[in-house]
Order: structure tokens, then sequence, then C-alpha cells
């Protein structure tokens, strides 16, 4: 038996005709660009998070990008990002001329150090960018309150942790809905995956969201004026199609992933030169990733072996 690392195509087996019927509806529409399915994936997945307003995009880089766009950020500008992320994070701020300030990750979540984080705040700091990595949320109630003491607006990088949840002030949140603006990804690997690519924006903020809105969309609001400099960032009603279907399946994915983890958990417990993925107690885990650390000169060994025996890893 050969494992993948994600089996998309048994994912699609178990939901095709759902599927193929959403897919064959937007084809029949002939609605490429903006079709009703967009608008209903938008509406539905900001009731899923419990937010006021999402905004689809073409990726989840673009949905980073927007979001510093949103801000209005000045050339030069710090926003502090963790070292250990996807260079996603980190190129969409240099991208905009902004200088990226890289903070170390703590060492059992991989998440953003919140104590090396506010030392790292300057009088040129704008704005923190948490990464939600490998499917487990950042101190989110430690990063608010730094950002609020320093007035920095908090842009949520929730590619790898959609579905996931925090719990914030005694509530229980979901990933990538307590600061300023939340970014997701779609990309096909993720918990909640197209089948090509999308990404998408959620906040609170009325304001922020006609912004981010504008941006995505050339800078307009109605066809032809265009109020601010913008992008062409779009989620295809294809796309959308496919994440209204999905969108139903993601707690039982994110349930079927944490039962995974449990069983590795149980069973690679004993091996002394594993350090197992540590859960906080504040942090409901989707396990986009499970990720292992190997000590000691273990780690080529056991991944040759993993692979000779038809299970794939990554480092």
């Amino acid at each position: 038996m050969k494992i993948q690392m994600v089996d998309l195509q048994s994912q699609y087996l178990k939901i095709k005709q759902e599927i193929d019927q959403a897919v064959l509806n937007c084809m029949a529409s002939a609605q490429f660009i903006k079709g009703p399915e967009v608008g209903q994936f938008e509406n539905r997945l900001a009731e899923y998070l419990g937010t006021q307003h999402v905004i689809s995009c073409a990726n989840g880089t673009d949905a980073l990008q927007i979001a510093l766009m949103a801000l209005e950020l000045q050339k030069c500008d710090e926003v502090i990002v963790p070292a250990f992320t996807y260079v996603a994070t980190v190129e969409a701020i240099a991208l905009l001329g902004l200088k990226p300030v890289l903070v170390d990750v703590d060492a059992e979540t991989f998440n953003m150090d919140t104590v090396q984080m506010e030392h790292a705040i300057t009088p040129k700091t704008k704005a923190i960018v948490p990464v939600h990595l490998f499917g487990q949320c950042s101190d989110m109630e430690s990063i608010m309150s730094v950002a609020e003491k320093h007035g920095l607006y908090v842009i949520e990088d929730n590619a790898q942790s959609i579905g996931g949840e925090y719990l914030y002030n005694g509530v229980w949140k979901k990933a990538g809905t307590m600061g300023h603006i939340g970014c997701t990804s779609f990309f096909p690997s993720k918990n909640l995956g197209a089948y090509g690519d999308g990404g998408a924006l959620n906040t609170d903020d009325a304001v922020l969201a006609e912004k981010i809105r504008m941006i995505a969309n050339h800078g307009q609001k109605k066809k032809y004026y265009h109020e601010v400099i913008g992008c062409n960032s779009r989620l295809d009603t294809m796309q959308a199609a496919v994440l209204n279907v999905k969108l139903t399946y993601l707690d039982t994915y994110s349930a079927a992933r944490k039962k995974v983890a449990a069983y590795y958990d149980k069973h690679l417990s004993d091996i002394d030169w594993l350090t197992l993925p540590v859960q906080q107690g504040k942090s409901k885990h989707v396990f986009n990733q499970y990720t292992l650390q190997v000590k000691g000169d273990f780690r080529d060994a056991l991944q040759l072996f993993l692979k000779e025996n038809g299970i794939p890893t990554m480092i």
C-alpha cells in the first residue's frame, strides 16, 4: 500500500456527484467570472467563520498583499512576521516596499514567539502578521493585547488552519477571525482546498471590507471608476462552486485529520528520538500537517525508511 501526502482523488470520489453537478451548473450558466456561486460561497464562509465580511480572491498570496494594501501602509513601514513560515507571507510584505521584521518561533508550537515579537517593535512598526502554522493557532490573546498596546494592525495568515479554533478571552473563535483581517488559501492541499488556486480575506470592519473588495477589483466599486490603485484578483466561479460543496464537509475533514493525528500520537509516543506535535490547550489543532521533530542523526534515515515503505514525508 502506498500512502499519498494528500489523496485528492479519493476525496473527490466520495463527493463526486455533488461536485460534478456543481461544475455542470456553472458550465451551463456560462457565468465563469463573478457568477452567483462566488457570492454564495462568500456568504456561507462568513457564516461558518462567524465573521461579518468575506471577500474572495485569486489565491492566498494575493489575500496577504491585498490586506496590506487596504491598511495603506507606507514604504519602509515595518511588519513583524515569523521567521519560520512559507515564503509568501514575507514575499507579500516585501513586494509592497515594506520591511519584513523576522521574529523566531516557539520551539514547541512553531508559531511566533510573542515575547520576541514585542521586543521587535520599533516606532516604524505598523502591523503584525501571525501565521497559524500547520493547523494550530498562534497565541492570539497575547498578540492582540500587544497590538492594542502599541496601536498596530494584525493580519492573520490562516492558510493552513481554516476550521481551527482558539479560546479567545473565554470564547472559542475560528482561526483567522481575531485580528483586523484574516487571510486564507484554497490551494488544493489545504484543509478546504479548491481544484485550482483560490483565496479569501475576512474582516468585521465594514470600511476595510469595502476597501478590500475595491482593491481586488482594480480599485473600483463602479465599473471604469477606479478610486484607488488595485489589482485583478478574482476567485473563479467554478472554484467557488467546488468550494461551496467542500465547505459542507470541512469539519468532517478536520475530524478525520485529528483522528489520524491521535493514532500517530499513540503509536509514536514511545520513540525517544521523536518530538511529537504539541497541542496547546487554548487551540484546537486541525493538522494541515502532522509535523515531527527528529533528534540526533535519525532524520534522513527515518525519511528513507518511510519512503521504502510507501509513506511520503517532506522536510
